[in-house]
């Protein structure tokens, strides 16, 4: 089969480190990523089948992984050679041999794994948070496109387990669909922000994690104030269509937060600020910038994956801040107490916010290294979301 895939070779991560450095998404031509025709993944047991990816998206875990710039942290919870892509659509085939069209729930959790008894996480539903991520039938492997022994989206074949499939209803798009991963992870980390109608919310990035969140807030919280710190045109104009108070670029975002929560400063602390602020950037500066403009006893939801930072936290000691983590998805406590799945609600969202107007343009595998120097610099190209096409692949 034909798809991209990433080996262990030191040399070419520290190509594409450099070469990253140098433009964003130029490892893609100097890293480990390797357009290469290889075997299709074997089933790795009962309840798994072979599904063949209609679309696979581009998103920040996969660039960084590819510029050489992911957390070493990850390093026991993955396993090479791999193929990326974990936001997918695809064909799969029942059991009497007729095709539905799924979405990929990507956690690789204990039923997946074949682990019985399921661990306490998996247990509540928490699937981004199983603990046996390293054990069970398959490789280690945090995610399907994170791990040898399940392929992934960018290539044109992949197995995946019955209790990581999801149905596409008749009325979603494949666009709209290939959305529905990082909608979810979007929707968790909205949920984690508890928010409230009359709450001040501070969003920092417009990136598609950014637009998605802020959709899943304004659908949960359709009263609260959300001020969204973005960088590009086509950032301010869809974060207005999707439910934003104000919008700002990064540096006006205290003096706008200030303004609205009536706060005063001293230095780059705010004494008062908003109820929560979600940060979907995840580097030194948003971070430093979200505990800045907290209030006391608020919080602060990291939704962009962070690496290795050099913060200063006296202020979260001293307001008595909470710096909360999101990942994935799993099972969801709703503002009226009601309990549903993730990728249900995601579903939702992708159907009432019209989710497919953020897959700006799409590739075929060919042309990875363009797609993966588009979605590097999407933003600043007037980009949203970059997907790889695999309909027109030859898929045996």
């Amino acid at each position: 089969m034909k798809a991209l895939q990433i080996d262990r070779k030191l040399a070419r991560f520290a190509a594409a480190r450099i070469a990253g450095a140098l433009n964003p998404g130029g490892g893609a031509a100097y890293g480990p990523l390797e357009l290469v025709d290889i075997d299709a993944p074997a089933l790795p047991g009962p309840g798994w089948s072979i599904i063949k990816p209609r679309l696979a998206g581009i998103c920040g875990s996969d660039l960084s992984t590819v510029d050489g710039t992911a957390s070493r942290y990850f390093e026991p919870l993955v396993s090479f050679p791999f193929v990326p892509g974990h936001e997918v659509v695809a064909d799969a085939t029942t059991t009497d041999g007729a095709s539905r069209r799924v979405v990929l729930e990507p956690v690789l959790g204990c039923v997946a794994r074949a682990i019985s008894p399921v661990c306490a996480s998996c247990a509540r539903g928490d699937l981004g948070n199983c603990e046996r991520l390293a054990f069970g039938c398959v490789d280690a492997g945090l995610q399907t496109g994170f791990c040898c022994d399940t392929g992934g989206g960018w290539g044109t074949s992949m197995v995946a387990h019955e209790s990581q499939l999801h149905d596409v209803p008749d009325d979603l798009s494949d666009e709209d669909a290939v959305l529905v991963e990082p909608a979810a992870c979007a929707i968790h980390g909205a949920l984690r922000a508890e928010p409230e109608d009359g709450h001040t919310i501070a969003l920092i990035g417009a990136g598609t994690l950014g637009l998605l969140t802020l959709a899943a807030l304004h659908r949960y919280a359709p009263e609260a104030r959300i001020v969204v710190a973005a960088r590009y045109p086509e950032q301010v104009r869809l974060a207005k269509e999707f439910g934003a108070t104000a919008v700002c670029t990064s540096d006006e975002l205290p003096r706008v937060i200030r303004s609205l929560t009536g706060s005063m400063a001293y230095g780059n602390q705010l004494t008062g600020g908003c109820d929560t602020v979600v940060d979907c950037v995840g580097n030194d500066a948003s971070i430093a910038q979200s505990l800045a403009i907290v209030r006391p006893r608020g919080r602060v939801v990291l939704v962009g994956m962070p690496g290795r930072v050099k913060l200063e936290l006296t202020t979260l000691w001293h307001r008595e801040t909470q710096l909360v983590g999101a990942y994935a998805y799993g099972t969801e406590t709703l503002p009226d107490g009601g309990r549903s799945r993730t990728f249900d609600l995601a579903f939702d969202l992708a159907r009432t916010a019209g989710l497919g107007r953020l897959l700006t343009q799409t590739y075929s595998l060919s042309d990875y290294r363009d797609a993966i120097e588009h979605a590097a610099n999407a933003g600043r190209r007037g980009a949203v979301k970059i997907a790889f096409d695999l309909r027109g692949e030859k898929r045996r």
